[in-house]
């Protein structure tokens, strides 16, 4: 691996340092907040976006690669080099793209080099970070799919980050890993893979969310962070409350109970268990951004008005941990 070229980027931040002292509030919102992409949800183009996460007062942002963002195909080198003006004339961060992968997509096609496929995606989304002054990309591991082997399903997933990895140290970019697709979902499952990875330019972006819906104590929660402590450089928020769900079965007169239904509150209103996240991101010198994304159907709705206020209420938030 090039450690050159990773230092020389100065956009990717250490390790947690053990010093509380070391953490600083650094906020940073999603391109995902504004794109439309949720039912009733309002859209911003990229560069509204990018002007109106510096008028709410955030520090970065970070952009989905996807349309109708920041889309490979629509973003040659003349779109880049206008998007990095655009972004440091409005005195902003880009702290990382978002990538949407799926390294165990193609299982069932072995004719189809699917894993070769991503890890190049990947590496494009790497040149278009570099070129847009990013050191950093967000990827996922992979869906499980039934009917196959778990330990193939992980082995895809490992060698797509890897070879995925060898192509964006070559553009000077860190990928991070978010526990988000179901392989190595869990932090010890996860801590293992980066360990075996064993790459310097391949980190964690690990979030509250997962941990607190897999039913993780405060306790456990806590012991996750530190688990995964020495890759942690980034991690992204968004608050939910649980809608009860039943399915009427008719010949028992009853209801049958299924998974509830997340739904998307302001910052602070939901189950997530963010105080004692966020507070051991404190307690261990975090020095990452934390990120804020509204990726559901949003309570209110989603018109511009109520998604500023959500946007508004994250930063407001965030004071208590100064």
């Amino acid at each position: 691996m090039n450690n050159a070229i990773i230092a020389q980027n100065g956009k990717v931040p250490p390790p947690p340092s053990g010093n509380p002292r070391d953490f600083k509030v650094k906020t940073c919102l999603h391109s995902v907040s504004y794109s439309g992409l949720w039912r009733g949800q309002a859209k911003l183009t990229v560069d509204e976006f990018v002007d109106k996460a510096s008028e709410l007062g955030y520090d970065g942002i970070e952009l989905g690669t996807k349309r109708p963002h920041v889309s490979l195909l629509d973003y040659n080198a003349k779109a880049r080099e206008k998007l990095r003006s655009r972004i440091e004339k409005a005195g902003i961060e880009l702290v990382c793209l978002a990538g949407y992968n799926d390294f165990t997509a193609g299982i069932d096609k072995v004719g189809v080099p699917h894993v070769e496929i991503q890890a190049v995606y990947i590496g494009e989304l790497a040149r278009l970070a570099a070129d847009l002054g990013s050191g950093m990309v967000r990827i996922y591991t992979g869906y499980e799919r039934e009917g196959h082997a778990y330990d193939k399903q992980y082995s895809m997933a490992l060698e797509g980050i890897k070879i995925a990895a060898e192509i964006a140290d070559s553009y000077g970019v860190t990928l991070i890993l978010q526990n988000h697709h179901d392989i190595a979902l869990h932090h010890d499952a996860m801590k293992w893979m980066l360990d075996e990875i064993d790459l310097p330019n391949v980190k964690a972006a690990f979030d509250a969310w997962s941990p607190t819906v897999e039913g993780l104590s405060p306790e456990e929660i806590k012991k996750a962070i530190y688990t995964i402590s020495p890759y942690l450089v980034h991690t992204t928020t968004a608050d939910y409350e649980k809608h009860p769900r039943f399915r009427y079965e008719f010949l028992q007169t009853y209801y049958e109970p299924l998974l509830p239904q997340n739904r998307m509150v302001m910052m602070g209103e939901g189950y997530i268990d963010y105080k004692t996240f966020i507070n051991t991101l404190k307690e261990i010198g975090y020095q990452g951004y934390i990120t804020y994304e509204m990726c559901e159907v949003l309570k209110g709705g989603g018109s511009i008005e109520n998604l500023d206020r959500s946007a508004r209420t994250f930063l407001n938030y965030m004071q208590q941990f100064k």
